[in-house]
């Protein structure tokens, strides 16, 4: 039941979150009642030993700390990092565009997301819009659009006959726009998108001076199998790993340990992660720093406090689909609700070393929780994390690790119920310990 319970926060997490800067924002909602305060980078930081703190940067990627009782230099930190962002597409600058009598808006490619799960999907609109307030500063305001806006249709078989042996291949300029309206030839394309703008998020469309917008999927998340035992949403990769984090860190006997805590989770990991709120930025190293240099630690200690902390890179992993056993390594199969995986690549896609592994094994242990070992096939191109990009640029051990998932990109993912508790579990042995 627990376990359900769980999930169902997940779920609930997901469906409020269609896009990064709306992950932010259910995140700050859950920080605040436990009592943790939004500090600004642009401000003077006063920190009080066993306070609880979370930094934004630019409204889509957040870090949560609660400052240790322990000196950093004798406990360094210990830090989950995950990202905030999924594969998808965005809405192009001047997208909405007039053919034949239809409003379809132009989108562009957002990391790699498997294009034909977008077909045929009740989909919509959600960001944030930059405008210019009655004072004349620039300000961002979230929007959403709860309803079926969009639409992809598929083209019927009689006029793809190939589909079934070629699979469903999209032209990512031609194929992609996406089905909004019918318009008269009176009504101009760009006024009328402006105008569904202004209505959405109470700001005269004049004063709106640019967007950001994620095409999500409407449907809500839910359970399924005869057992309940798994369940399926958008964005799996990765906001199950930021609600694991989350969790875990506020858990009331998580709060209350010595050492310094960290939770960094990012936006743009699935576009390289070299941004200014990207876990190839300065975000993580700044906060680091501004935490050490308010308790007048010095280079020294601050150097030996980087030397004692430990990372977790928590992202989804790839669990074994029996409908494909040649897409897999034969001795390294993960299943799903069997616990977390451990990824290992020995070219450094992932940050995972022998040392490290070992640690997240007697963690899994100490935890009661079980744990699988994942090795990608040779012959495939492997995927990476943030956890190479951060635990090179801070000079400090990581692991990697994730709940094994199905359908990894699709715009509708599933994974193992038993999983989401397990990683909490392990988490909070990890900040607890």
């Amino acid at each position: 039941m627990k376990n359900r319970l769980q999930v169902q926060h997940l779920l609930d997490f997901i469906d409020a979150s269609p896009s990064p800067w709306h992950a932010v924002h259910s995140i700050e909602a859950q920080l605040v009642p436990f009592a943790f305060i939004r500090l600004h980078e642009t401000d003077q930081w006063t920190l009080q030993a066993g306070g609880r703190y979370y930094v934004i940067r630019d409204d889509s990627s957040i870090i949560a700390f609660v400052v240790g009782q322990k000196p950093l230099a004798d406990t360094g930190f210990k830090i989950i990092g995950a990202h905030t962002d999924s594969p998808g597409l965005r809405v192009k600058p001047n997208g909405a565009s007039y053919l034949d009598g239809f409003l379809r808006l132009g989108v562009e490619v957002y990391g790699g997301p498997i294009l034909a799960t977008f077909s045929d999907r009740d989909l919509s609109l959600a960001g944030r819009v930059s405008y210019k307030n009655n004072q004349g500063a620039i300000e961002s305001r979230l929007i959403r659009f709860d309803q079926p806006l969009l639409r992809l249709p598929n083209l019927a078989i009689h006029m793809n006959r190939a589909v079934n042996d070629d699979g469903l291949k999209l032209h990512k300029q031609n194929e992609l726009p996406l089905i909004l309206t019918r318009l008269s030839e009176e009504q101009l394309p760009q006024p009328y998108f402006a105008a569904l703008l202004q209505a959405q998020s109470s700001i005269e469309a004049a004063r709106i001076l640019s967007w950001e917008l994620n095409v999500y999927d409407t449907q809500k998340g839910a359970f399924w199998g005869a057992e309940n035992e798994f369940y399926a949403n958008s964005q799996l990769d990765n906001l199950a790993s930021c609600h694991a984090a989350i969790t875990a860190l506020l858990d009331n006997s998580v709060l209350a340990a010595d050492g310094t805590l960290v939770c960094a989770l990012f936006d743009h990991e699935e576009i390289g992660s070299t941004s200014t709120k990207g876990a190839d930025g300065s975000f993580l190293p700044d906060i680091l720093q501004r935490i050490a240099l308010t308790h007048a630690t010095d280079r020294q200690d601050y150097a030996r406090g980087l030397a004692k902390s430990i990372q977790i890179s928590a992202d989804m992993a790839h669990a074994y689909q029996p409908n494909f056993p040649l897409a897999y390594d034969p001795d390294h199969k993960v299943l799903v609700n069997q616990g977390p995986v451990i990824k290992v690549n020995a070219g450094q896609r992932y940050s995972t070393e022998s040392h490290s592994e070992a640690l997240f094994v007697n963690w899994c242990e100490e935890a009661g929780v079980p744990y699988q070992k994942y090795s990608h096939r040779c012959d495939l191109p492997c995927g990476s994390t943030i956890g190479p990009i951060t635990s090179a640029k801070l000079g400090i051990r990581s692991i990697d690790v994730g709940n094994p998932m199905w359908a990894m990109h699709s715009i509708r993912e599933s994974a193992g119920v038993l999983d989401h508790d397990y990683m909490i579990r392990v988490m909070k042995r990890f900040f607890s310990g």
